[in-house]
């Protein structure tokens, strides 16, 4: 049974889509099942994991999916396709939030799990050149003997190439940045089927327009990311954890600020209201008590993280904070920090039976207490249940709102709630999503916030993908390109 939800800001009416060329299909996969034998499959179960299985939204498998092994074979699918006109939806570890692997006119999904390979590590340079199969966690173990670490963490043992396609952020990237500051380079399929690169390594260029910039974050709409290299960071001497209790959730919001405002090189500092400290503390086994906390930690030298955490513990304390709990040996820290990834399970377990919508927006730091203020009483006022955990050093937060979708009258709660907090997010010159991305789910917004610059991303997408092949029906609100120039709509407020 379809989901309920068209989207939020989509119309409630029928989606405009063009007809599936069940022929065009057949014969793209005629075509490719010579060359990839039982890495090609149609078994409806498969095609069913390569829909988007993590969220609400409902779920569009394709027509088949192929496991590639080398850019060459990608180009081959995606040179195959273009032929016929069959959509291509590339699929990592397939955690992304917003519908971003859906296939919502069918197609062919690209399986790039078993590109899993390091190519290169360049201690001395601090970078290194991995295929997009390879996960955050693997890559971590591989370099953990040469004293190195890539520090994007977005919680989820994600793929690095899922990870640049929509430019994933994490715990740690109020110090250490984005995706968008960690690639160095990038190795694309076109919807051509050719394959460049997007620059060389070196870390600073004025040569041309920076393609690099352009491919992270665009979702699988411009190309296939099948190798990356990325900016590495020695292990810190020194790492300290700590966690404590405020009064309030606007009073840990003025933490943060301050200490962000002091230039405290704090690595990570997440926050988690009352309610997910609930949920962490019966799924984690963890006993801290039921109150907004912030989770922190310290790099550096064992000198300077003891000073990061003295001032930090005095901000906490002027602003009516307890005690900060520090955890310094590595299997404390990691019970911590596993706890506070584990918010989704733990969120799901505070209503059990229910489904979970989990959304993200993100604010000027200084618009943060107010953001997320006005959200909780918007909440109160609705009578949901929905915990919050933020990245809110960079002023992202998350809220996971549990829904019975089988209740009208929730649903239609829930839908107005997404609308109104991601009208207020870009009223306080912020955005509709942080790091989620657009994908199928937040398309509605994108006018509202970016204004004619939606314009130059559609001229962008017509001039590198004239047939619209590639992962269609996301984030612009447009399917595949009918006829030059012309795009059905998807979805409109």
């Amino acid at each position: 049974m379809p989901s309920p939800f068209a989207g939020p800001g989509a119309s409630d009416g029928a989606t405009v889509a063009p007809e599936r060329d069940e022929a065009a299909v057949a014969r793209a996969i005629a075509a490719l099942a010579p060359v990839f034998g039982d890495r090609l499959t149609t078994n409806s179960v498969i095609r069913r994991q390569h829909g988007q299985t993590t969220t609400w939204l409902a779920n569009e498998p394709p027509d088949a999916v192929i496991f590639a092994l080398t850019t060459e074979e990608v180009s081959t699918i995606v040179r195959t396709c273009a032929a016929e006109g069959v959509p291509v939806i590339a699929h990592g570890a397939g955690t992304s939030l917003e519908g971003h692997v859906n296939a919502p006119f069918g197609g062919i999904s690209v399986n790039l799990s078993r590109m899993n390979r390091i190519l290169a590590v360049r201690p001395e340079d601090l970078d290194c050149t991995v295929e997009p199969g390879v996960t955050r966690r693997q890559l971590n173990e591989h370099l953990r003997d040469q004293g190195l670490f890539f520090p994007i963490d977005p919680g989820a043992d994600a793929s690095i190439g899922g990870m640049a396609a929509t430019r994933a952020s994490g715990t740690n990237a109020v110090r250490y940045g984005t995706m968008r500051e960690n690639v160095v380079a990038l190795e694309v399929v076109l919807a051509d089927g050719s394959v460049i690169e997007t620059t060389h390594r070196a870390r600073k260029s004025a040569a041309g327009y920076d393609l690099t910039r352009l491919m992270v974050g665009s979702e699988g709409t411009l190309g296939i990311v099948t190798a990356i290299t990325l900016k590495l960071h020695g292990i810190p001497e020194s790492i300290l954890a700590g966690v404590c209790p405020f009064p309030s959730v606007e009073a840990a919001c003025q933490a943060v600020i301050t200490t962000i405002q002091c230039g405290v090189p704090i690595a990570r500092i997440e926050l988690l209201d009352a309610l997910a400290i609930k949920g962490v503390n019966a799924h984690s086994g963890l006993t801290l008590p039921e109150q907004p906390h912030l989770f922190a930690e310290f790099h550096g030298s064992a000198a300077s993280v003891a000073e990061q955490a003295e001032l930090f513990g005095a901000i906490v304390a002027d602003h009516g904070g307890g005690t900060l709990e520090v955890a310094e040996r590595p299997e404390d820290r990691s019970r911590l920090w596993h706890a506070r990834h584990e918010f989704y399970f733990a969120a799901r377990a505070l209503r059990p039976g229910a489904d979970a919508l989990a959304t993200d927006v993100c604010v000027p730091i200084s618009r943060l207490a107010e953001c997320i203020g006005e959200s909780l009483e918007d909440l109160k006022q609705t009578g949901l249940i929905a915990p919050l955990a933020g990245h809110v050093g960079d002023g992202n937060f998350h809220l996971q709102v549990m829904v019975d979708q089988s209740s009208p009258e929730e649903v239609a709660a829930v839908k107005g709630f997404l609308k109104r907090l991601s009208h207020r997010a870009i009223a306080m010159d912020g955005t509709c999503t942080g790091e989620h991305g657009i994908g199928q789910g937040k398309m509605g917004y994108l006018d509202e916030e970016l204004g004619g610059g939606v314009a130059v991303m559609r001229a962008i997408k017509h001039a590198l993908d004239p047939a619209g092949i590639l992962n269609p029906g996301k984030i612009l609100g447009a399917s595949r390109w009918i006829h030059p120039g012309e795009a059905v709509p998807l979805a409109a407020e």
